[in-house]
C-alpha cells in the first residue's frame, strides 16, 4: 500500500489520503496501527516521539526514517 511521502506536515499528510483515494481505517489497518493514534499524529496531539506513534509518524512521512538515515 501506498505510504505519504517524507517530509510532510500533520495536515498535508492528512491532505494526501483523501487525494489518493486511501481510507485512514484501511491504511492503518495493513501497516497495523491503532487508528486512534494516527489520527492524533495528523490532528498535532501527538508529537511521534516513542513507540507505534514513532512508527506510524515514519509511515505517514512526518518524521525521517533513522534506518535510512544510517544506510546513508
Amino acid at each position: 500500500m501506498k505510504r505519504p511521502p517524507p517530509g510532510l506536515e500533520p495536515s498535508q499528510a492528512w491532505a494526501w489520503f483523501p487525494a489518493n483515494g486511501i481510507c485512514i481505517a484501511e491504511w492503518c489497518r495493513y501497516y497495523n496501527l491503532n487508528r486512534y493514534t494516527v489520527v492524533d499524529l495528523l490532528r498535532g496531539n501527538l508529537k511521534g516521539h516513542r513507540g507505534n506513534a514513532h512508527r506510524a509518524a515514519i509511515l505517514l512521512g512526518l518524521k525521517p526514517d533513522p534506518d535510512q538515515r544510517l544506510a546513508a
